[in-house]
């Protein structure tokens, strides 16, 4: 039921904002990082459980739990970028939205590197 809530949030500040939409166009887009914030709120509360969950199930595996932080890393990275950029892209400052996903981008490939590294190291026992 928590997803028809969400529904109707999204819905109600769209219609909310879309009243604003020809005289007082700021108010709009205030509706709307507000609505926003509200929305990514109630999924980092959902994510929050998935990581418990995941822990749970990462105790089961030795070397699971590193890559396990690493996954809720990039994971938070790719969502508060997507976030940040999409509001700014809806308030019409696109060229700071594409740094923003640039920055997430190379944040992310740095928190990334050690698997890679671990991968490299594998493949290289392997070879000889």
């Amino acid at each position: 039921m928590e997803f028809v809530k969400i529904g109707a949030i999204a819905v109600a500040g769209v219609l909310l904002g879309i009243q604003f939409k020809s005289g007082r166009q700021e108010y709009g887009t205030y509706i709307g990082a507000v609505i926003c914030l509200l929305i990514f709120s109630c999924t980092a509360a959902y994510m929050g459980q998935v990581k418990e969950q995941l822990e749970s199930f990462g105790a089961y595996l030795s070397s699971a739990g590193k890559y396990f932080t690493l996954l809720f890393k990039v994971v938070g990275i790719t969502w508060l970028c997507e976030f940040v950029a999409g509001i700014c892209r809806d308030s019409g400052f696109s060229a700071i939205a594409s740094q923003i996903e640039l920055f997430g981008k190379i944040a992310i490939l740095f928190v990334g590197m050690p698997v890679f590294l671990s991968l490299v190291e594998t493949i290289a026992g392997f070879m000889g």
